[in-house]
């Protein structure tokens, strides 16, 4: 999954595509260089971030959408927890959800039964203004894998097919270093219920591993982050450096294939 930031904002690449056109001409570099699916977002949710209007957020992405479905046959995911957005989204050519919210706000979890595309259900503490303060778990797996469970609940009562919903521990939202690395590290866990979309690229747990500030230069530590997530089970790998992530992937598939069953 490639990402593609319609922000100003946006804590790796925010303001380089807020333009239509930068964003389009960004999605067309990220299909050429491998990508099988596009995430579109147009409300930052970085640490820090503050919200913007639902007017806002549909002003930067039903022309990129549009853009991208007219010009890119790839499956674009709208990045929103806004129920309207979704609905609109859909409607210009998203055929996918991504709510970093998990469906909690009022309209959401009908608007996705409503609109029967997949949806990426994330966790969050918190939200994405205070969420970094200071976040404590007694058990985070534990407390994510019981966040999954009622989710999933909650979308199987409003007639959300399950083969329609995907999981996401989020990485970096509402977590400490040590809290990230025990859900990546028990990953696995998770695959029992629902397959998994991981997005840790460029985030800062891995400038506070590699000591690299600035999220630019945190590929390498990205693609790594990424090749262990699809070893303890990921579907989908939400990434920014596409080319580097798909050749990893590549090498890791074809010795997979080459091991014995």
């Amino acid at each position: 999954m490639g990402i593609v930031n319609v922000t100003p904002d946006s804590f790796s690449d925010g303001g380089r595509f807020f333009d239509p056109s930068d964003a389009l001409k960004h999605a067309e570099s990220l299909a050429a260089a491998g990508a099988d699916l596009l995430d579109i977002g147009g409300e930052s949710t970085r640490p820090g971030a503050s919200p913007v209007s639902e007017r806002q957020e549909l002003d930067r992405v039903l022309p990129v959408i549009e853009a991208i479905r007219s010009r890119l046959d790839l499956p674009i995911s709208i990045d929103s927890m806004k129920p309207a957005v979704m609905r609109r989204a859909v409607a210009a050519g998203a055929s996918m959800i991504n709510d970093v919210n998990g469906l909690r706000q009022p309209g959401a979890i009908e608007a996705v039964a409503d609109l029967n595309v997949p949806v990426c259900i994330m966790h969050m503490q918190g939200q994405p203004d205070t969420m970094q303060a200071r976040p404590e778990y007694a058990s985070v797996v534990d407390e994510v894998f019981d966040f999954f469970i009622e989710r999933i609940e909650a979308c199987n009562a409003a007639g959300i097919d399950s083969e329609n919903q995907i999981l996401d521990p989020g990485f970096g939202f509402g977590k400490t270093l040590t809290h990230n690395l025990r859900l990546l590290t028990e990953l696995q866990r998770f695959t029992q219920l629902r397959p998994l979309l991981i997005g840790i690229s460029r985030k800062s747990m891995l400038g506070q591993i590699t000591g690299h500030e600035r999220a630019q230069d945190r590929t390498v530590a990205s693609v790594a982050a990424a090749l262990l997530a699809a070893d303890r089970g990921a579907a989908i790998v939400r990434v920014h450096d596409v080319a580097e992530t798909v050749d990893a992937l590549k090498v890791r598939a074809a010795v997979l294939e080459m091991s014995p069953s």
